[in-house]
């Protein structure tokens, strides 16, 4: 079934066969009237591009430099929660799965696998952690130390989640984590949105204690605005991750990729920006690119991939994005990653 996917579109349908509808509502669903879900990947269709030709493109590089890492592709695998609803071997799969394909895995703090046994499949990969910062500190605190323990090598802070969006499907599916789905950092609740939740609407003020509490890079995930980029840095933000928490917070909010350039021209270059939200093409890697994007990340298609077929499923996707980008490189007339700028739009 997994080769039946031959781009990223062809995935959710596939998945949705061998996903529990709880559970494919869960992944495949957004807030409110689904608006922003949808205009997250529109928004790269009225993007146009602008190749040049007889250019010399024998030999690509796609690799990027990124808090001292070399990464072989500008793509991320976002932090996304609760990874055994997916497949029998969660997060353990994913981290497989990434290493293979080289490319760094954002474990979520609502993972249902300990970080230490995550590090012990793929001792080699890159990891981040996301984070959310609890009402107990102490907790934050020493998942952070485990963290750092286990080889993580940044933190993307998570900042546009107070409350849960209103998302429906998972409301009409009943959504609730199955005995199967343990999560070791937030025994008590299943998710930020759950009963009891300790997550706290955080400030400014907790970014800094963050920072304080670390030597690792902190990005701040869930940012949409020039202003709030701004701020970020002078926070001591180490990186910006443009999101909208995959559409499934604030619907009507705009699609990541449109608000991309009022982030980049905010930051002005002082820390990389990566870009979160509809990337389902090598083109769109790319658009995000010259837009500014250091680098881009997948949420959904690599969980669908999961889905289908653990491990393998996951570097699957990954496959099928770096052959895309290498291609759509190639007809610009862009040798490198770093070659592309506003110049590759119409």
């Amino acid at each position: 079934m997994l080769n039946d996917a031959v781009c990223l579109a062809d995935l959710e349908p596939l998945a949705r066969r061998v996903m529990t509808p709880m559970a494919f509502e869960y992944v495949s669903g957004g807030a409110g009237d689904e608006r922003t879900l949808a205009w997250n990947t529109e928004a790269f269709t009225r993007i146009r591009l602008r190749p040049r030709v007889l250019t010399d493109v024998s030999t690509l590089d796609t690799s990027v430099r990124l808090f001292g890492d070399t990464l072989p592709l500008p793509l991320l695998l976002a932090p996304a929660a609760y990874h055994r609803l997916y497949h029998p071997e969660g997060e353990l799969a994913t981290t497989r799965g990434a290493a293979a394909a080289n490319v760094p895995y954002v474990v979520s703090t609502c993972t249902t696998t300990p970080l230490e046994e995550i590090a012990a499949v793929a001792p080699n990969g890159v990891r981040w952690l996301q984070i959310y910062i609890t009402a107990d500190r102490t907790r934050t605190r020493d998942l952070v130390q485990v963290a750092e323990a286990t080889g993580v090598r940044a933190l993307c802070l998570t900042v546009d989640t107070p409350v849960a969006g209103t998302r429906n499907r998972e409301q009409r599916t009943g959504f609730a984590l199955p005995a199967t789905c343990v999560t070791p950092y937030l025994r008590h609740v299943a998710g930020p949105e759950g009963p009891g939740s300790p997550f706290v609407a955080i400030t400014w003020r907790d970014v800094e204690w963050l920072r304080a509490q670390t030597r690792l890079p902190v990005l701040l995930k869930g940012v949409l605005t020039g202003e709030d980029a701004a701020q970020g840095v002078d926070s001591g933000a180490s990186g910006i991750v443009v999101s909208n928490h995959g559409a499934r917070n604030l619907d009507t909010v705009p699609a990541s990729i449109d608000a991309l350039p009022e982030v980049v021209d905010a930051v002005a270059g002082r820390v990389p920006v990566l870009l979160d939200g509809g990337v389902r093409r090598g083109t769109d890697i790319v658009k995000a690119l010259a837009l500014g994007a250091t680098a881009t990340m997948i949420g959904r298609p690599y969980l669908y991939g999961l889905a289908l077929d653990g491990a393998e499923g996951v570097e699957h996707v990954v496959r099928i994005l770096r052959t895309e980008l290498e291609s759509a490189l190639s007809l610009l007339g862009r040798a490198s990653v770093r070659s592309v700028d506003r110049t590759a739009l119409w």
